[in-house]
């Protein structure tokens, strides 16, 4: 029997172990760097179909890898199953997780078969934090020729074609005094991020149509009879490519400089992670990949484009050959990041999801395999650089703090 023919077969063993582990990630969702339970669900998935799994991998204890085979190509696949605040699951990162491990075993017994290596990579924080990126920079993926995972999205889309971004985090220092009593004592630090934001709204109208600048207040002061001594914010800032964000982020804190010049608060911006890069996506794996799932009775009716969002993936696509589509959920006018699509994402379509992304990717692999010149293109890729200078800094390293004080003070 064929390998396609035996993994499908595979598949129809173990689907329901596949779903039932995509729900009990989406049922407990965790944050960042705390995916405790999910890292544990997929590192005792692993372990029970025989993959030597490693736990605490570069440091972040929610890392892991898991490998199988001895293969000369080694095959990176990716699991994502950190959650938003609030929302949960409203990017599906459960479908992310439960996809990899079940192409993962459905590969497994054809390894050896197939002269690869096959290795699940749980990687903890995507959302924010730069999982991947901080893997990638400490040698986890060294090794790895080609890597992959899908990511559920309204429709079926081929290529990730993402945005570079920074995560700022940003604060102002001011003075506290009473509001109504002694006003003119206060140095207003919530003033400071109204003069920032009117200025960022400014500079809109003059940035790319691609260009992306938005963010939260998570402190805007304690009480309306407190002049605010002490606001922060996040604030993310996104563009077409590392280049691109590093000129339009210079912009944006210009913004921010100028709430502290007029209120005289002290202004602190710092990296919440590392930056995330602009995606490169592998043709070659594409066009298979797309040839497989569209055997499985997924359509890319649109572009294919995933547009506008950003991933700690796109750094893995700069120093390894790598391809990220999108899985349909067919779930209406529902979007990622909402709650409507959070439910989607443990409906029968979000389980179809599973399957069909786990079969895809296993037979992308296969067909990669079985080809003399894919396997030799990949075996041989030159594409590997320094991973540091695509990563961007640890979020210690771009600390600044900037003060100016006010033509009153």
């Amino acid at each position: 029997m064929e390998p396609k023919e035996l993994a499908q077969q595979h598949l129809e063993r173990i689907a329901a172990e596949a779903i039932d582990l995509s729900h009990r990630i989406h049922a407990e969702p965790e944050l960042a760097f705390a995916e405790h339970k999910a890292s544990q669900n997929v590192a005792e998935a692993l372990t029970a179909d025989g993959f030597a799994v490693q736990r605490g991998v570069a440091g972040l204890p929610t890392a892991l890898a898991a490998t199988t085979g001895s293969g000369e190509l080694t095959v990176g696949l990716f699991a994502e199953y950190d959650a938003l605040p609030e929302v949960g699951h409203a990017c599906g990162h459960n479908i992310i997780a439960a996809a990899a491990v079940t192409a993962a075993r459905l590969l497994a017994p054809l390894a050896d078969q197939l002269g690869v290596t096959v290795k699940v990579f749980g990687t903890p924080a995507e959302e924010s934090g730069g999982g991947k990126i901080l893997m990638l920079e400490r040698g986890a993926f060294d090794g790895v020729h080609a890597a992959m995972m899908v990511h559920p999205s309204p429709e079926d889309r081929i290529k990730a074609q993402t945005l570079a971004v920074a995560h700022l985090a940003v604060s102002y220092t001011g003075k506290t005094a009473h509001a109504g009593a002694a006003p003119e004592q206060g140095i207003n630090a919530s003033d400071a991020f109204t003069i920032a934001q009117v200025a960022i709204g400014l500079l809109r109208q003059h940035i790319t149509a691609d260009s992306r600048i938005h963010g939260i207040i998570t402190n805007g002061g304690e009480a309306p009879n407190i002049v605010p001594g002490h606001t922060a914010g996040r604030f993310y800032v996104r563009a077409r490519t590392i280049g691109d964000l590093a000129a339009l982020q210079r912009k944006v804190e210009r913004c921010f400089e100028a709430g502290a010049l007029a209120t005289g608060a002290e202004l602190q911006v710092s990296l919440e992670s590392p930056q995330y890069s602009h995606f490169e996506s592998d043709a070659g794996m594409e066009s298979v990949y797309r040839q497989n799932a569209e055997r499985l009775g997924r359509r890319f009716e649109s572009d294919g484009t995933l547009r506008g969002a950003s991933t700690d993936m796109a750094n893995v696509s700069l120093v390894i050959p790598t391809i990220h589509p999108g899985i349909g959920l067919d779930c209406g006018d529902a979007v990622n990041h909402q709650p409507e699509f959070a439910a989607w994402c443990a409906k029968p379509t979000g389980d179809r999801a599973v399957l069909d992304g786990a079969l895809a990717m296993a037979w992308t692999v296969i067909d990669i395999a079985s080809s003399d010149r894919e396997r030799r293109r990949l075996l041989d890729t030159t594409r590997r650089s320094d991973a540091q200078e695509h990563a961007g800094p640890e979020p210690g390293d771009a600390q600044r703090t900037r003060s100016a004080v006010g033509p009153s003070q």
